[in-house]
């Protein structure tokens, strides 16, 4: 199981401060490509961090939706769409490899996460877009109780899925994260580092009803965004990675 975390997302000093902080106890580092926040120039700080941590690197594409910081679902034609993901891929994929680096993976950000875990015909375009761009390139995706669907849909595009849970979010019984709309959908500290050892002990969570859900996890999210997160971060990464090594 690898940690990935949301990075590139501000643009000012203190951002890319935290980021630095974030990155040695991280694996997968999901780099915002400007259509949601950040921009270039804190992009390529990022890039550099990653390099200088060994830590593989994603792109963090969104619906064009600065004003809403990615967080307002859009009704884009599938053309339309594939040409913003493309854009923002591409976008960063040339500052990585300006600096000998290779994206491994795409994770869709904020509204459109959300929407194509419910939405197939959203969830085809995105495997598409992908899949037309490069199909080395993985794309991470929610795991829910409908995973095996979602490889299956996976398989016929020809691109792999990564099977992500998130550490300080709530989960319903389905798998889909508790919506932020209720004062319970993100974890305290206690409530984040237990379900983190409850994924990595059991490849489970606990449902907000109490139900224990298991899960495919291939990388467990921490959202920067999250002070618990951040504050907790080396505890998370030694309940992982020591788990890794015994």
């Amino acid at each position: 199981m690898n940690i990935n975390c949301d990075l590139g997302e501000n643009v000012d000093g203190l951002g890319v401060e935290l980021d630095a902080q974030l990155m040695p106890f991280i694996d997968q580092a999901n780099i915002a490509c400007g259509f949601h926040a950040g921009n270039a120039w804190l992009a390529s700080k990022v890039l550099d961090l990653a390099a200088k941590h060994s830590v593989m690197i994603g792109a963090h594409p969104s619906y064009p939706d600065r004003k809403n910081f990615g967080r307002k679902s859009m009704r884009l034609r599938s053309k339309e769409l594939i040409a913003h993901l493309h854009y923002q891929i591409g976008g960063l994929d040339a500052l990585a490899k300006g600096k000998g680096l290779e994206l491994s993976y795409v994770k869709p950000h904020g509204a459109l996460y959300n929407d194509m875990i419910v939405d197939a015909d959203l969830r085809n375009t995105v495997m598409r877009a992908i899949a037309s761009y490069s199909n080395e390139l993985a794309l991470m995706i929610l795991s829910t109780s409908a995973y095996e669907e979602h490889q299956a849909e996976a398989d016929k595009v020809g691109i792999k899925l990564l099977a992500e849970a998130f550490a300080d979010r709530c989960y319903d019984d389905e798998g889909y994260l508790l919506s932020r709309d209720h004062a319970d959908a993100v974890h305290d500290e206690p409530a984040m580092l237990a379900q983190v050892r409850q994924l990595v002990e059991k490849r489970s969570v606990s449902t907000r009803s109490g139900k224990e859900l298991f899960l495919v996890v291939d990388s467990v999210c921490l959202h920067g965004d999250n002070p618990a997160a951040i504050n907790a971060i080396a505890r998370i990464s030694e309940i992982v990675h020591k788990r890794l090594e015994a």
